[in-house]
């Protein structure tokens, strides 16, 4: 009997070799090694045997004229137990090979006689192991599908809502052969509140190291996977993130609901039965608030809302004060943009809420900034074409940042638009005239008088009267003229809105 050292390879495919000739074993050792494939080798074809009885291998090269037992009989013991094993036939002598009828009925499936020349081997070796890499795609879409039947029923339960998501996850994780994920759900029917008004609920649920209450998980979320989660939701498509991939959940309509985000997972094929798993998820989330299944209390439903938008709230916070720090010269410049458009918006005499939307996109227009290289933000000469490309992401980036829930629906658009113009020429979607969002609009402005009345690295600032004069100078190619018309006129008689820029100290 000779068995040959274990080598340290990888041994994603385990190969086992059966010659009664040791040079034959040892030289197709070094071929498999060379490509880096772990195998072992036997002379003996019953010790081969028992340890293929005993422990699993992917592909089998196996000699057919041997003592004390031929290579048929060996493939006849294996094929009691084992139909899956690939197993190549070896044979020096041509004439006496075995039968293709026998071949066909033992399951063998590849033949090579043997040569001083192993290129036909290892071409037969490499299709073995395409083989198994097919097999076990397709089994564990066989395992996975069997796992979404079974675990469909559960999901669907009339129970409540923390209770799917729980067993949506634990469900999950088998099939994505991971430890760590969450589900984030928000876009559904809420409860009925007071004079029939009906309000959007957001829920997370996590697993493993995301199992954590709704005050911490906001500070599991970077930017780059906050603005992935927001990217899924937005343009309803699977996105891979360094660490994990983010699933959209969409509702009949293929509106976003939520999102998936499963950790370590980068198999193209586990990703697609996770697809399939969560459309399943999203049709049973969607089914418990369609049937009015919503078993938490109604205050404590409300109460997990609100921490959740607190939480997140303050996740964007920091970045926006992030975002401020790398740059003295625009520190502050979010806050006074919120000021100016809260100021603009009043003199069009928008309700309350719409306030509030105008004062929180100020805040945020910029949050995108945060994804941007500080040598871009920071530089004193013009930027050149390919900078200046990264520095048109910000709108978008931060549009995706605060789309990861559901609670800034009505923000985004604002973010994702203040660099239009109203004659098309802007960025990044080339909107123009009416397509543009009033509030946007407003921001546009606010932004850019705050901007020229400030200074930056590559030049001073501009005079009250050389920003009031650029103003004009944009009305109906970047600028909307009816909210210029009325901050100019807000600039000469607003006192309080004088004093704020007075305050602000431009010409310190």
């Amino acid at each position: 009997m000779r068995k040959n050292r274990l080598m340290e390879l990888s041994q994603e495919y385990r190969i086992m070799i059966i010659d009664d000739e040791p040079g034959i074993i040892d030289s197709i050792q070094a071929l498999l090694n060379r490509n880096g494939y772990w195998c072992c080798g036997f002379t003996n074809p019953l010790e081969g045997l028992a340890e293929i009885q005993n422990n699993h291998y992917d592909l089998l090269v196996l000699d057919y004229f041997m003592q004390p037992v031929h290579g048929e009989t060996v493939v006849e013991e294996i094929r009691k137990t084992n139909s899956e094993l690939y197993i190549l036939l070896l044979t020096g002598h041509k004439d006496l090979a075995p039968p293709i009828s026998t071949i066909k009925s033992l399951d063998i499936q590849a033949y090579c006689e043997k040569s001083d020349r192993l290129d036909q081997l290892q071409l037969l070796i490499e299709s073995g192991i395409k083989a198994v890499s097919q097999m076990r795609t397709i089994q564990q879409f066989r395992d996975g599908l069997q796992s979404i039947l079974g675990a469909v029923p559960k999901i669907y339960q009339l129970q409540p809502i923390g209770t799917i998501l729980e067993e949506i996850l634990t469900q999950l994780l088998p099939m994505a052969n991971s430890a760590d994920a969450f589900i984030l759900v928000d876009d559904i029917p809420g409860i009925e509140q007071g004079q029939g008004e009906k309000t959007n609920r957001s829920i997370f649920k996590g697993i493993g190291k995301y199992h954590v209450n709704i005050d911490e998980f906001p500070e599991l979320l970077d930017h780059e996977l906050m603005e992935a989660i927001g990217r899924a939701r937005t343009e309803m498509t699977v996105i891979n993130h360094p660490n994990g991939v983010i699933i959209p959940l969409g509702d009949e309509t293929n509106a976003a609901i939520g999102a998936i985000y499963v950790s370590s997972i980068d198999a193209d094929e586990g990703i697609k039965l996770l697809q399939i798993y969560a459309r399943q998820a999203a049709s049973s989330i969607s089914n418990a608030f369609l049937h009015s299944l919503v078993n938490i209390k109604n205050e404590e439903l409300n109460s997990t809302y609100a921490q959740l938008k607190i939480r997140y709230m303050d996740t964007i916070e920091v970045l926006r004060l992030a975002v401020d720090a790398k740059d003295e010269y625009t520190r502050g410049h979010s806050d006074r943009v919120a000021y100016y458009a809260t100021k603009i918006g009043k003199l069009f005499g928008l309700p309350a809420h719409e306030l509030e939307e105008l004062r929180i996109a100020g805040i945020f227009h910029d949050i995108g900034k945060i994804g941007t290289a500080d040598d871009i933000l920071l530089k004193k000469q013009s930027l050149d074409k390919m900078e200046y490309e990264q520095i048109k992401q910000h709108p978008i980036k931060g549009a995706m940042i605060l789309s990861a829930v559901s609670m800034f629906h009505d923000i985004v658009p604002i973010v994702r638009h203040h660099h239009e113009h109203i004659d098309g020429s802007g960025y990044p979607d080339g909107l123009k005239g009416d397509e543009i969002e009033m509030h946007a609009r407003i921001i546009s402005v606010a932004d850019a008088f705050d901007a020229m009345m400030s200074d930056r690295h590559y030049r001073r600032h501009l005079s009250m009267d050389e920003t009031k004069k650029q103003l004009s100078e944009g009305v109906d190619t970047q600028f909307d003229a009816r909210v210029v018309e009325a901050f100019l006129n807000a600039l000469s008689h607003d006192r309080e809105l004088l004093d704020m820029i007075t305050a602000a100290r431009y010409d310190g």
